[in-house]
């Protein structure tokens, strides 16, 4: 690679929604080992299919080379949600316990 193609790389990280912020930007902690702060903004893709994005939310967000405060939000991550998968596995297990 040539050092344009390295400058020109978009570091791509994983993050907590933290604050919405006035004209579809929000406040977010990344889940790097400094845990920094940044600003995101919502992608064309995300506003085009009305996509909300809540605090609380996991977002993954491109960061460019020239501002490290400032990145893309691209996509909404799937919530995860622990009661949810222990009602459907208790239930897994009371089944295979009927058969």
């Amino acid at each position: 690679m040539t050092e344009k193609d390295e400058r020109e790389k978009k570091r791509i990280y994983e993050g907590l929604v933290t604050e919405s912020l006035r004209g579809g930007m929000f406040r977010i902690r990344l889940d790097n080992e400094e845990e920094d702060m940044i600003i995101g903004y919502i992608s064309g893709k995300i506003r085009r299919g009305f996509i909300r994005i809540l605090p609380g939310d996991r977002v993954r967000v491109e960061v460019g080379p020239y501002d490290s405060k400032r990145g893309r939000i691209t996509y909404r991550l799937p919530k995860k949600d622990k009661e949810k998968d222990k009602k459907e596995g208790g239930k897994k297990e009371k089944d295979k316990e009927d058969k």
